[in-house]
């Protein structure tokens, strides 16, 4: 009877961790460097703190245009609200914050547009191609626009089967 509880416990034990395991790699499944919609950025989505955030990493464009009063230097959050993060550079720019992994979406997080200075409830979903569904919206999700990014090639490492 003894050696049929120490097999049970081990089977049990092995299921737990393994489904423990599956839900981790899910999770991390969005982590890596994805294109935006229009390939004009990278964001990188990072683990910070237990839950999931993301920066700019690059910009197709990441100096002023010829026509901008700040031609030839690099862009800089300047539409924030707030005056004192005006000079921050957009290029290493935290816009995505607090994300948590549920049911195979990540949820309640929020993302900065820096384009607007405005800032978004958000949640996320891989598609079944594998392209990342960015849904930014006020309130509540039906009041919102959905982006799809693509994740970067040399990142498809982190992608679950």
């Amino acid at each position: 009877m003894k050696q049929w509880l120490m097999i049970a416990f081990y089977l049990i034990g092995g299921s737990l961790l393994s489904a423990a395991d599956s839900t981790v790699t899910q999770s991390d499944a969005v982590l890596g460097t994805w294109f935006t919609e229009k390939d004009d950025s990278r964001i990188e989505i990072y683990a910070c703190e237990g839950k999931f955030c993301g920066k700019i990493t690059w910009l197709k464009d990441p100096l002023y245009d010829e026509h901008d009063q700040m031609a030839g230097k690099p862009k800089v959050d300047r539409e924030n609200p707030k005056k004192a993060l005006r000079s921050r550079s957009i290029v290493g720019l935290e816009i995505m914050t607090g994300f948590v992994f549920d049911e195979g979406s990540w949820v309640s997080g929020r993302i900065y547009d820096p384009e607007s200075g405005k800032t978004y409830k958000c949640k996320m979903k891989i598609s079944e191609e594998g392209h990342l569904q960015v849904r930014g919206y006020i309130g509540i999700p039906a009041l919102g626009r959905t982006t799809t990014w693509t994740r970067e090639p040399s990142d498809a490492q982190y992608a679950v089967e």
